[in-house]
């Protein structure tokens, strides 16, 4: 099984980006998850979230931050 980790960045605009990397195992997603999380926390953009989803499209968590 792999996992995916998608960072969503969405601007003031609504312009919205995202960024997907794949893992070999749930700890090396959930540490990559933690990652982008950690820039999320202080970044400028309006949403700034991330997403573990598994090779079968399985939702595993997913966290938004506001700004």
């Amino acid at each position: 099984m792999k996992y995916l980790v998608i960072e969503i960045q969405t601007t003031e605009g609504g312009s919205v980006a995202q960024i997907v990397t794949i893992h070999d195992t749930l700890a090396e997603a959930e540490q990559k998850y933690h990652q982008v999380l950690s820039y999320a926390a202080v970044s400028s953009l309006k949403y700034h979230s991330v997403v573990i989803l598994n090779s079968k499209g399985e939702w595993h968590k997913g966290e938004t931050y506001e700004h």
